[in-house]
């Protein structure tokens, strides 16, 4: 291994309780996020894969089809796709990269950024529900971890 671990694995034995392991806790609050989202974006246009384009071009304003991918975590082919629904529902447009002309990028229409600003609204209801009883060092201290262990878990091709 590459990486310096101070802990070690915990053994596959009758000891092991998966309510210790971290990846169950990720796996389950990632789950219940998805459902909450997904229940709050049924009352607008969007779904989660289109939410997630909103996130990245509300946040970078101009993206790739490929940086919104990774950013998303869906691979190139289906946000490829799901960036082509946006642009007919008039969300998204497309245009080559200035000077790149082979890199789509992706801008929010007008449609799009009100889509968005309401998706936004359901995303921070969450988050406060998400997040209630921390403090901003915890939140800090949290974000910092779950960008180390998702660094450490990269794949050559990222």
């Amino acid at each position: 291994m590459t990486a310096k671990h101070d802990k070690k694995a915990p053994v596959r034995d009758e000891r092991f309780n998966y309510r210790s392991w971290p990846f169950y806790w990720i796996a389950r609050a990632s789950g219940r996020y998805r459902g909450r989202m997904e229940e709050m974006l049924r009352g607008t246009t969007l779904d989660m894969p289109r939410w997630r384009v909103l996130m990245t071009l509300h946040q970078d304003r101009v993206a790739s089809v490929s940086e919104i991918a990774a950013h998303s975590s869906e691979k190139l082919p289906t946000m490829t796709r799901i960036i082509q629904r946006m642009e007919a529902d008039g969300l998204v447009r497309r245009r080559p990269r200035p000077g790149r002309e082979h890199v789509m990028e992706v801008v929010l229409t007008d449609a799009g950024e009100v889509a968005g600003n309401e998706a936004w609204a359901c995303a921070d209801s969450i988050y406060g529900q998400a997040f209630a009883g921390m403090t901003d060092a915890e939140l800090e201290q949290l974000t910092g971890l779950l960008q180390r262990v998702a660094e450490n878990l990269k794949t050559s091709g990222e």
